[in-house]
């Protein structure tokens, strides 16, 4: 039987690498060594377009090196699945995929593994404020008050203020699991414009904020009125003065906005009738916001989000909401904030927003001139099926990034997970299929983090390990995307999961801890590399005396590149260049590291 080559992430293979763009061309090479009395009847690229018919295309013998090869021109956006078909006089076998790149050869097609080709119309490419910066994530009533003596404003009925900032959150729920008085510390705008020194030393770029329209719970992603800013965390005249102050330090600022769902107790649903019988949609058939709820048994009995009642999710075909929300360019919720001066959106559940819906808040963005629009989907987004629908986030009419979740995932796994040189191979090999899939701008428009509010502190995960959270951080700042530094993670905060990940900020803790000084000198690097912003990515794998090294590589077209070189352990490695393994690095990018390296416990080397 014929030995037979494929890789998709080597040019030898397939050019381009990864996604390519409509109309450009596409190559595909195998290589086929037959047996001596071995005929090659004919060779196949099986294409799909998703949901449609395979289609075959014929391969050409190149006649030399083994080597068949067939170019086609991709006419339409979308997600493509492609596996090879050839046939001998032996008989018949298919390419499938396996780890990485590589192809595997198997005598049966059913439950192939096929190759991924996502297909887009535009790239996306993102201001450089963005890409080129770092940003900060703020949950706004945990971070810092800014107001005399620590006064917590527009107190709400039914909740608590901490006695101190020490003290850790705690939610006092009913029977029934549901949270009946909700926490407070007391941060706010104000707060956050008065620390702004502090994040400008750190080097912050951008701060992402969580939710601060009105709202009765902490998180505030239970909306109440989309048009207000809630009093607990300051007024427009607070936001106003803050965007303000954050521009003159070339700073710029991204809002959480929470589109899928409302609070029970907004102005829409109304459902104890705080705002007037016959306000809202629990309160009224007749009320202008009836038709946005899905009511299985009027009133108390409707769609909500993941079932939580507190939170009733909204009809986003509903053309009123849509205008509401995007579609009225003057006076619609995106269009209220957006002319305040913001400079980018985040998108909350971002998967359980339709694609009409999507693209109408890109719209809206875009007569705006705001180009930063980054959405909540936590798997790969170039594949995600969300409500048994294929979502097309990266063809380029809708989504500028995606939040990395992914990213921290691969991070967790290299500090806690590795055994082998062959795991860190493993988990290498799926994060490179992320740059595979995803649009070149898109991959590096990523916010990545290695927390947020909807995860365990990185310190907590890593067991109050200081040596492995600056780990990291290395890695975290060393990989595409856009690095986001969750608040307090820079000066080891812990926290287990939602509320304990959400304490305020230790102020005071930040002039003596270890980890942020390394975060600094993290950020400042970024920003005076180049490589570092724009680069492509590959791996390096060495296997050690007791555990294996990895190097982040990052190079570029010209043939520049930097080696990244990180210990993950507390033991000394000396790294041969003859027991390297590449990951996703063409040959001269590879030829860069010729000479033996020695890292120190848990060292971190650029070469």
């Amino acid at each position: 039987m014929a030995h037979i080559l494929y890789n998709a992430w080597d040019s030898l293979y397939k050019e381009p690498f990864g996604a390519v763009k409509i109309g450009h061309e596409v190559v595909w090479r195998i290589q086929i060594f037959p047996d001596e009395n071995e005929e090659i009847h004919y060779v196949n690229l099986i294409l799909t377009k998703d949901g449609e018919e395979d289609v075959p295309y014929a391969l050409e013998n190149l006649n030399h090196d083994g080597l068949y090869q067939v170019k086609l021109q991709i006419g339409t956006a979308g997600l493509y699945f492609y596996h090879f078909e050839i046939e001998t006089s032996y008989g018949r076998s298919y390419l499938e995929k396996r780890q990485g790149g590589i192809a595997q050869q198997v005598s049966s097609q059913s439950d192939l593994l096929r190759f991924q080709l996502t297909c887009f119309d535009e790239e996306v490419p993102s201001p450089k404020w963005y890409r080129q910066g770092v940003i900060y994530q703020i949950f706004p009533d945990r971070f810092a008050n800014g107001l005399p003596n620590g006064e917590v404003q527009g107190r709400k009925p039914n909740s608590f203020i901490y006695g101190t900032t020490a003290d850790k959150p705690y939610y006092i729920r009913d029977k029934n699991n549901e949270i009946v008085r909700w926490d407070f510390y007391g941060g706010n705008l104000k707060g956050i414009l008065k620390k702004l020194p502090y994040l400008e030393e750190l080097g912050v770029t951008t701060i992402y904020l969580n939710p601060i329209f009105l709202s009765r719970s902490n998180h505030h992603y239970d909306t109440a009125d989309f048009l207000k800013i809630d009093p607990m965390i300051g007024n427009e005249d607070d936001l106003k003065e803050l965007i303000t102050e954050m521009h003159k330090k070339n700073m710029h600022l991204i809002l959480d906005g929470v589109f899928n769902h409302v609070g029970k107790e907004s102005i829409y649903f109304n459902a104890s009738g705080s705002y007037g019988k016959n306000v809202g949609a629990a309160q009224s058939k007749e009320s202008p916001y009836y038709s946005w709820f899905d009511f299985i048994h009027y009133p108390d009995d409707y769609k909500s989000w993941w079932g939580i009642k507190d939170l009733p999710v909204i009809d986003k075909d509903n053309p009123e909401y849509q205008k509401f929300i995007y579609g009225d360019s003057n006076r619609s919720v995106l269009s209220k904030w957006n002319n305040f001066g913001i400079d980018g959106w985040r998108l909350d559940v971002a998967d359980e927003l339709p694609m009409n819906f999507l693209r109408g808040i890109r719209k809206n963005l875009d007569s705006h001139h705001k180009q930063v629009m980054i959405g909540e989907v936590w798997e790969d987004a170039s594949n995600k099926i969300a409500y048994d629908e294929r979502r097309q986030y990266t063809v380029g009419d809708n989504l500028t990034g995606v939040m990395g979740y992914p990213t921290r995932i691969f991070v967790m796994d290299l500090l806690e997970s590795v055994k082998s040189s062959q795991d860190i191979k493993k988990y290498c090999n799926k994060y490179l299929q992320l740059q595979e899939n995803y649009p070149r701008d898109f991959w590096l428009n990523t916010l990545n983090n290695i927390g947020t509010h909807d995860t365990q502190r990185i310190k907590t995960v890593l067991h109050n390990d200081d040596n492995k959270v600056i780990q990291a951080f290395r890695t975290l700042f060393n990989l595409p995307g856009v690095p986001c530094i969750y608040y307090g993670d820079e000066v080891g905060v812990e926290g287990d999961a939602d509320p304990d990940n959400r304490r305020f900020f230790p102020w005071g803790q930040e002039k003596s801890s270890r980890i942020i000084q390394e975060v600094k000198k993290l950020v400042d690097r970024r920003k005076k590399n180049i490589l570092l912003q724009e680069g492509r990515l590959g791996f390096v794998i060495a296997r050690g005396s007791h555990c294996p090294a990895l190097a982040i590589v990052r190079y570029d077209d010209q043939g520049n590149s930097v080696y990244n070189w990180l210990n993950l352990t507390q033991y000394k490695q000396i790294i041969l260049p003859e027991n390297c393994e590449y990951l996703c690095l063409p040959q001269n990018i590879q030829q860069k590291f010729q000479h033996e390296l020695t890292l120190d416990s848990w060292e971190y080397k650029v070469i």
